[in-house]
């Protein structure tokens, strides 16, 4: 019972944390302002981190915070400050061309839509049966490295 109470768990903060990531990306995009469009980015980065959190790679998660969110977010916010750069909402900056860029997104989503299920289509997770047993690290690193 606990267990299941826990996958609904991380089921619904996948959930959460997922929709926050979507919205963060499509603001960085939208968004007029360029220094707006980089703290969304530090959402976006986030919510990355927050899924290896889920997936239980903490160390992943911990780089993933400090190298993009801090390092390269920081770089990024003191590169656009030090340019002579007018910050605030660009007037010169449009969307003239969405009408030529949402057709192309659909056709590379259908490609990589199609690209997946041809690749893995066929393939399925084994059960989990009771006689299964794991393979030691010797013979794991023998394949990779022969």
């Amino acid at each position: 019972m606990i267990a299941t109470d826990l996958l609904v768990a991380q089921n619904v903060g996948f959930g959460i944390i997922s929709l926050l990531m979507i919205i963060g990306a499509v603001r960085v995009v939208t968004v007029s302002n360029v220094v707006h469009a980089a703290l969304w980015l530090v959402i976006v980065l986030s919510g990355a981190a927050a899924q290896y959190l889920l997936l239980s790679a903490e160390f992943v998660a911990i780089t993933q915070v400090l190298v993009y969110v801090g390092a390269v977010m920081v770089l990024f916010l003191f590169g656009t400050m030090l340019t002579r750069a007018r910050i605030g909402a660009e007037s010169d900056l449009n969307n003239k061309n969405w009408f030529l860029g949402i057709p192309v997104a659909l056709l590379m989503l259908g490609v990589m839509s199609y690209v997946i299920v041809d690749g893995f289509g066929s393939e399925r997770l084994i059960e989990n049966s009771g006689d299964m047993q794991p393979i030691p690290i010797q013979v794991i690193s023998d394949d990779i490295f022969g």
